[in-house]
Parts: structure tokens; C-alpha cells; sequence
């Protein structure tokens, strides 16, 4: 009995199989660095970056201050505040504020509600 094999398909190359991307892209460059290297002097670069650093803030900055006022903050209010759920909140809290940023974390019971706060004295840190 004879059987008849199927051709395989020839294989495709790397190169063909996938577009290539721009050359700014595939060095790793921004394109604001691109445009902005020719169009202006280095100050006002400088300027313009330093703006958007300022304007911008962070959810860990953001969930540090509150901690750092005088009432402190609840668990559900960081989570409605960041957008993160309830545990995500309690694990940054022990991951990041209490072990990578070594502050001290106080919680106390009011209410029904646990409150968490920084001292003063790691307030300025």
C-alpha cells in the first residue's frame, strides 16, 4: 500500500516574517529626544523636562502623603484614592513602606476603622 506524504511549507526566514521597525524605535530612543536635540538649545530642553517632572506625581507619592497627615488614612481610602483593591494597598504598605523605605508605620483601631499613619519624625524623610 502506498502512502503519499504532504509537502512540507518552506520555512520562513526571521527577517521575512517580521516588519522591521523604525530605526529610532530599535535603538531604544525616544522620539522627544530625537526632535528635541535639533530644534532647541539644551536649556530650553532642560526647562521643558523639568516641568514635566514637576507636574507629574506618583500613586506611591499620593499614598504617602496621605499617610503623613495628622489624621492618617484607612485601607479604603488609599485603595479609592490609587484605584488599587484592598490588598494591593496592605501589601504596598508592608512591602514598600515598611521594608524597602524602612518608615515606620503606625496603625491604630478607631471606631471600627483601622488608621495608618507615619510619625513625624519619618515625615520629613
Amino acid at each position: 500500500m502506498a502512502t503519499s506524504k504532504k509537502a512540507k511549507p518552506a520555512k520562513r526566514s526571521a527577517t521575512t516574517s517580521r516588519k522591521k521597525k523604525p530605526a529610532t524605535i530599535a535603538r531604544g530612543r525616544s522620539p522627544a529626544k530625537a526632535t528635541t536635540s535639533g530644534l532647541r538649545s539644551r536649556s530650553e530642553a532642560k526647562s521643558a523636562a523639568t516641568l514635566t517632572a514637576k507636574h507629574s506625581s506618583t500613586k506611591q507619592e499620593t499614598v504617602l502623603g496621605m499617610l503623613r497627615q495628622p489624621k492618617g488614612s484607612t485601607v479604603a481610602a488609599i485603595a479609592k484614592a490609587t484605584g488599587w483593591q484592598q490588598h494591593s494597598v496592605r501589601g504596598f504598605l508592608a512591602g514598600v513602606v515598611k521594608k524597602k523605605l524602612r518608615l515606620k508605620l503606625e496603625s491604630k483601631v478607631v471606631g471600627e476603622q483601622r488608621v495608618y499613619s507615619l510619625p513625624k519624625a519619618d515625615a520629613s524623610l
